[in-house]
């Protein structure tokens, strides 16, 4: 695998360097570097998601039949890559980069042509049913009914660590259609509209005080039968599908290697408490060394497996490796952020959002009022997307055959 980029690949970048120069407004570059959470608030997501679907360079995961920019997996790796580095927020994922792909697959003509476009433009905005009270990790013993009605499936049970569920208008939901099966063989794949009666949503407020995720209660909810995506017991399936985009889909490596470059610019000028400055302490530069030695070994990984997809291959069992160790070097970075900043890193503001005009004044730095909290909702890195234990399960038996 050639790691250079050829001449072509280097216009793009400089193209998307002018681009990103001129139309990335500061208050959304602002806005993504006082974010904690994993997820971008709707407003600077959103607002950035109109910028790049004028520009048509939203659906870039996408097939060109469906709104795709027909970029090459190096083309996405260097559009994300220079996004990180100029503090892009984060898009509306869960529509953008799951479900979307999903529809490209297994959806009908009639759902494509219904969602795919309302999902570019961000008329729908989606959040993801699958975790249930007792049931995360162990996907397939979800609870969570939907029963045939006529033309119609009706909905009861609950859904657990729903991410933005509070601001989603529809959510991609895993439901059981049969209990007299073995339990993954049971499960169907449906479209919920969240703005009907039945439908109660619950915030879990986190360690940082963030408001991201929920618990989302069905009650003789539902849903069409035109909404039920792929087949009755498909779901499983499915499932596998998304969440193989969800752990491999994304470019993780860019946005930790941001962060790091970050981090040494700021241990350049921050007081180590020692008459220097941090990176003069060689506990702490040679921790930020370590990280970073990590971090541009996982973007070599990622980019392996972009040369996969280039050659029509699957990803496959190699998401699970990026994901875990994308998971645990995020919560690295945030830890390093902490002990960078000090005593002013420890501050932990909990009203929301930290930027804006109405943001609370930090107490040294913009970049030190974050560290703690982002430092405590990383911990959920290593949870969501199936937990590193379950990855390194994947990894035992589809890799090692163990």
């Amino acid at each position: 695998m050639n790691l250079e980029l050829d001449q072509d690949e280097l216009g793009f970048r400089e193209e998307v360097r002018a681009f990103l120069a001129e139309h990335l407004p500061q208050h959304l570059r602002d806005g993504a570097a006082a974010t904690p959470t994993v997820f971008a608030e709707p407003d600077i997501g959103r607002e950035w998601q109109r910028i790049l679907h004028a520009k048509g360079w939203l659906g870039y995961h996408w097939p060109l039949q469906h709104g795709g920019t027909g970029w090459t997996p190096t083309q996405r790796y260097i559009f994300e890559r220079e996004c990180a580095l100029a503090d892009a927020p984060g898009l509306p994922v869960l529509g953008l980069k799951l479900l979307g792909p999903v529809l490209h697959a297994f959806g009908t003509p009639a759902q494509q042509s219904r969602y795919l476009p309302r999902i570019l433009s961000g008329e729908d905005y989606w959040c993801q049913g699958f975790s249930e009270p007792g049931s995360g990790s162990d996907l397939a013993s979800l609870k969570t009914t939907a029963v045939r009605d006529g033309d119609r499936y009706r909905i009861n049970g609950s859904k657990i660590w729903t991410t933005h569920a509070h601001f989603a208008d529809h959510m991609f939901c895993l439901v059981r259609t049969d209990s007299t099966v073995k339990a993954q063989a049971g499960i169907s794949f449906i479209l919920i509209d969240m703005r009907q009666p039945g439908v109660t949503v619950r915030p879990i407020i986190g360690l940082a005080g963030d408001h991201e995720v929920n618990e989302v209660f069905l009650d003789d909810v539902v849903a069409p039968v035109s909404d039920l995506v792929g087949q009755e017991g498909q779901g499983w399936t499915i499932a596998k599908f998304l969440l193989e985009n969800e752990r491999g889909g994304s470019c993780l490596a860019p946005a930790l290697i941001a962060a790091l470059q970050r981090l040494r610019a700021a241990g350049e000028h921050q007081p180590s408490g020692t008459g220097g400055v941090m990176m003069e302490d060689s506990d702490f530069a040679d921790a930020l060394a370590r990280v970073e030695l990590e971090a541009q070994a996982l973007e070599v990984t990622e980019l392996r497996i972009l040369a996969e997809i280039a050659h029509g291959r699957k990803p496959g069992p190699q998401t699970s490796m990026v994901k875990m160790v994308a998971s645990s070097l995020r919560q690295e970075v945030d830890a390093l952020a902490v002990r960078l900043h000090g005593y002013a890193g420890l501050q932990l503001e909990t009203r929301r959002p930290l930027y804006g005009n109405s943001s609370a004044e930090p107490i040294e730095s913009k970049a030190a009022q974050v560290a703690a909290p982002a430092y405590l909702n990383s911990r959920a890195w290593t949870i969501f997307g199936g937990s590193n234990e379950i990855q390194r399960t994947i990894i035992a038996k589809t890799v090692l055959g163990l």
